[in-house]
Parts: structure tokens; sequence; C-alpha cells
């Protein structure tokens, strides 16, 4: 399912079966609640990433209490859960508690916990955790340099349970005084806390898209509903998404709302009426539901789908040449020109229909102006491969041969295998001796046909000088080597900026991955004059990544459509850590789109042969054609 199409309509609609995904993060629920529908709901509510949570938090209470063992057992497990493509609870419900211990990290020990959160909806040992250990452990360890050692001194010392009460005593300088604090990580606290206040009200992309469309499927699926989408950022693609607004057109609106306050993702109701109806859902996000007339369903998707500036640009337009457009439809005076479908809305404007992704107050009404003709952008089934995925020889979670099945179940053409290397020594990363041995790997799992092709790669760390942690020699054995930044994030942009141009100019370096080394809302990107990174790339023939891993989505849009004006190239990846995780190519074309490119700005559309014919050339004569 996309938000990429303008609307779906009773043609396009499955009438499938409910499907709950929701984003709730639930700790502990009562047992006076649990009813045997309760304990059905519950069993169906607890998704993969809740499990995580509480294992990790519980690895993070075990540490805290220096116990030896368990929270890398329990980190290992948690990340194990988070990466599994199937859900546990259906995972236990077709072969119990067996089940679950053959999932690699799962031990009986934890099985056993993970089954008593399915029968009772929660885990005991958590609880009486929780109670000696009443903080937020998952807010505070977000906040850069707070581990959960440092977790347990504030309690212990301050009596500090959650991110305000840190910030506060951060404030009064009370954490330099403790013991491991000191004055220069108080001060990084208070800035991480206020990145992270800043980012506060937003959800990423990846957890809020299979709600929406879990949502949309069920009202999709109702008899009473004619039309109905999914509106606002998640439809442009947005990196973070504020709340849901959904639209839909019904023959009994009443059902429709009915419906849609008693799904178990809603929490609370804030206001219910004839046609719309406002709700607050479990994990905290708003959503909006709206009936509106068959008439006005394509101008009220113009309008909710927005962004505000776009919306503004489109109205300015219909103004001067005398009409009026709001979310009932374009009017001149008091009829209706256009309205039923967005393409009928913007066609009466002399306007192309503009996918929702480019929607952004910038130029893209200049050029859906009828003497423009617009390019086709970039789409999921154009990807012919993935140019970086990691392993189980480093931190990732499946074999070589796992990705390349997987990968061909996708319909693509080939993988690069690019594990870490030496400097990132907690991932396991490689030497130049395991590298070599990787690549006898791969020729191995290449002899057996997988029906992929995979290439030998790595993921190069860049030093605080430009230099590689890999020598040349073994690079130039590579068919593909990504370069990264890893470490020194807080360096002057100008001295930064240099640091990478370097490992540009690294003859060897095909990629520069996740350029800007952000993590939403959790790392500000390092400081660099973007302008000269991507006149580099371009000088040096180095690709640009579009690192599609939710958390990352980096490059930003603006840097995307900066390097296409200077002419720089593109590869989509999706920095997959297990196979499950192929699924963020979606994420990291969305993120293409928003920043304009079309099928011949990224070279991972080009196939196999094509590729290899350019990877083959010295870098500085690859034409990527």
């Amino acid at each position: 399912m996309t938000f990429a199409t303008e609307e779906r309509t009773d043609k396009t609609r499955q009438k499938t079966a409910p499907v709950t995904r929701p984003g709730e993060r639930f700790a502990e629920i009562p047992l006076c609640f649990f009813t045997e529908y309760n304990k059905r709901m519950v069993a169906k509510l607890f998704v993969n990433r809740e499990i995580a949570r509480i294992l990790r938090e519980m690895a993070d209470m075990f540490a805290m209490q220096n116990v030896q063992f368990k929270p890398r057992a329990f980190e290992r497990a948690a990340q194990s859960v988070e990466t599994r493509a199937e859900e546990l609870r259906d995972e236990y419900q077709k072969g119990g508690i067996a089940a679950l211990e053959r999932i690699p990290g799962i031990g009986k020990g934890i099985a056993e916990r993970i089954e008593e959160l399915f029968v009772t909806g929660r885990i005991s040992e958590y609880g009486r955790m929780k109670k000696h250990m009443p903080v937020d452990i998952a807010g505070l360890s977000a906040i850069t340099g707070v581990g959960p050692q440092l977790i347990r001194l504030f309690y212990q010392k301050l009596g500090i349970t959650s991110v305000a009460q840190l910030e506060r005593a951060a404030q009064k300088g009370k954490l330099r005084a403790l013991p491991r604090v000191g004055e220069k990580l108080e001060k990084k606290i208070l800035q991480s806390i206020a990145f992270h206040k800043r980012a506060r009200g937003r959800f990423l992309l990846a957890d809020v898209l299979p709600l929406a469309q879990s949502i949309e499927a069920r009202l999709c699926a109702l008899r009473e509903v004619q039309r109905c989408a999914v509106a606002g950022s998640v439809r442009r693609w947005e990196e973070t998404v504020g709340d849901l607004d959904i639209l839909a057109v019904a023959k009994n609106p009443e059902r429709v709302m009915d419906v849609f306050v008693r799904m178990p993702e809603v929490k609370q109701v804030y206001a219910r009426g004839a046609t719309k109806t406002n709700v607050r859902l479990h994990g905290g996000m708003d959503a909006d539901l709206r009936v509106v007339g068959e008439k006005s369903f394509g101008a009220a998707l113009q309008y909710f789908t927005g962004n505000k500036a776009h919306n503004i640009a489109l109205r300015t337009i219909a103004t001067r040449k005398g009409y009026k457009l709001n979310e009932y439809g374009l009017f001149k005076g008091k009829r209706m020109i256009a309205g039923r479908t967005e393409q009928d809305v913007y066609r009466a404007l002399d306007l192309q229909w503009l996918a929702p992704e480019v929607r952004l107050g910038g130029d893209e009404l200049l050029r859906a102006a009828k003497r423009t003709s617009l390019a086709r952008l970039v789409e999921l089934a154009d990807i012919k491969g993935d140019l970086q995925t990691q392993t189980d020889w480093t931190d990732g979670k499946d074999t070589i041969e796992e990705m390349a099945r997987s990968a061909k179940a996708l319909g693509w053409e080939y993988i690069a295998i690019t594990d870490h290397t030496r400097a990132l020594a907690m991932t396991g990363g490689a030497d130049e001796k395991k590298l070599l041995r990787q690549i006898t790997a791969i020729a191995r799992v290449n002899n057996k046909r997988p029906g992929v092709r995979v290439l030998s790669g790595a993921e190069v760390n860049i030093a605080k000088d430009g230099g590689l942690d890999i020598a040349d020699a073994v690079l130039a054995k590579l068919d593909v080597v990504g370069a990264a930044v890893h470490s020194h994030f807080g360096l002057p942009e100008k001295e930064q900026t240099a640091r990478v141009i370097r490992a540009m100019e690294n003859p060897h370096v095909d990629i520069l991955f996740h350029p800007t080394a952000r993590i939403i809302q959790r790392r500000e990107p390092i400081a660099l004059d973007m302008e000269k990174i991507i006149r580099a790339a371009r000088r040096t023939n180095t690709l640009l990544e579009i690192d599609a891993s939710p958390s990352r989505l980096d490059l930003r849009d603006e840097y995307i459509r900066l390097a296409l004006q200077i002419g720089a190239r593109l590869v989509i990846d999706t920095d997959a850590h297990a196979a499950s995780q192929y699924a963020f190519m979606q994420y990291g074309v969305g993120q293409a789109r928003r920043g304009w490119c079309e099928k011949k700005h990224i070279i991972n559309t080009l196939p196999l042969k094509a590729l290899l014919r350019e990877l083959r050339k010295p870098k500085e004569k690859r034409t990527w054609s």
C-alpha cells in the first residue's frame, strides 16, 4: 500500500480483515481489566517493538544492578525481536514457547518471560524491577551521554526519574558535582535535551505508516465507505509525523465514526460529530477522521495533504484566476468548478497534478504549469538492488545467504555486503584478514546461484583526519566500498568538511554512506558545508547515499535537490541489519521523491550488467549510464 496515489476508490478497495499494528507503549496493565476479550486484545496489541522496548529496559536495569551477562543477553534478544519479520505473538500462537526459543538470541528464560507477557499482559520481574527503579529509562537513555549507570546515579543521588527533572538539575549545576559527570558532560546533556525537546510531539514515519495503513484498510473494508485515504504528512512521506488526517466518503457517517472510536488503538475521544471525530491514540498521537461529500473528496484530499505553504500558493493562483479554493472545492462564485478528484482541481487551474511528496511550498507549482512537463519520479519498482547491507559477520542478524534469498524474493538483482570495519570494534568490525575471508565466503554463496548477485563490500570508517581504517590494497579487491563517519561528530564545520572530502578523494571509495551522520530525533547532523561536499562528490565521482533507515533518511530532501542541481549521483540503500529491514527501501524512495529524483538519478535502478560495467571502471571514468 502506498499513499503516493491520489485516492483509493471502491474499485481498488480490498475487503480485508482488520490488521492491528498500534503504536501503544504498554508497561503494566492491571489484571482486574482482564476479561477474556481483553486478554485476546492485549495479546494482539503487544507488537515486536514494544516487546523489544521492555527487554531493552530490563537489560538497562540489570546493568544498573551490575548483573553479569544478562544485560548483553537481553539487549541481544531485544535486537533480534526488533528486526523480526513476523510478529512474535503470531509465532507464539503457532508454536508456543518452543517457537520463541528457536528465535536467535532468545533462550529459555527470555522465552518464558515473553510467554508470560502474552498470557497475562505483564512480565512480573519487569514490574518488580520498575518498582525499585521507577524512572523513565527509555527517555533518559535517549539523552546523549546518559547510560544505565548514570541513570542509577542520578536517581540515587538526586531522585531524578524523568528527563524534565534531569534538565532542571543540570540547569542548576547539580550534575557536575557527581562522580563521572563534570561540567562538560552536564553541558552536553543540556544540549541533548534541547535537541529532543525540538522533536517533541513528532513520530518517525516508519512508526506511523503501518498504523495509518491499518486504520485506512479497516475503514476501506466497511460497506458504508466508498472512498478513504490518509492525508497529511504521512501522505507526503515526511520524515516525521505530528498527527493523522483521514478522509472518507461514506453512505452512513455515523456507522463509520462508531467503528473509528472503537478501534483498539484509540485511547481517548476528544470530540465526536456527524462528520468529524478527533481522538488520541495510544502512544500519544492525535488522529482526525472527516467524512466528506463525494463531490468534495478531491478538494479535501488536496487541502488536508498540504503542506501549508503549498496550499497558500495554490489558493493564490486560484484567486488570481478569479476562483475560490477551499477544502470543499474550487468555485467560480457559487458554482463548483472542480473538487471530485485532485486531478480535477489542478487541471482546472491549468496545472499538472503533483505527487504529494513534492508539495513543499517551493517551486513545484511553477513546474506544474502546463508549459513545463513533469518527469516521472522514481518508484519502488525501479529499484534493482541494495548497496548497503550488514550480516552476522558483524552486527547484522542474518547470514549472507539469508540476505541473498530475501533479496531474490523482492525481485532484486543484486546486493552488496558492507559489514563494518575494525574501527567499530563494538560491532565486531572486520580487519583486512576478515574482509578477505568474507570475499571468499561471498564467492561460495554466488557459486550456489542464489538468484541474486552478491557483491563484496565494506562500510569503512572515516578517521578524524579523513583516512580510512582498511588498507587500499584490500579495498581494491572489493566490489563496492562505502565510507562513513562514525566518530568525532563534534568537529568544527571546516575541519569536518575537509575530513569527509579527503575520504571521498580515495580512489576506492564508491559511496559516501549516510553523509551527515544524523539520527532523527536522537543526534544532530555533523557540521558540514553541504554544497562543498556535493561538489566534491561530483568532482570525485563519489555516489551520495540516501540512507533509507527510518531513523536516518540521510540525505535530507533539500540536499537531494541540491545534488541534482550540481549533478552528483545518488544511490538509495536500506542499511539493513536484517533481511526484514529491506522493507526500509520504501522510505528511501519516498525521500528521493521528495528531492525530485527520477529513475536516472538513482544508481541502483541500473540492472546488474550495467552496474558491474561501471564498478569495474576506474572511479574517475564512470558515467553511471
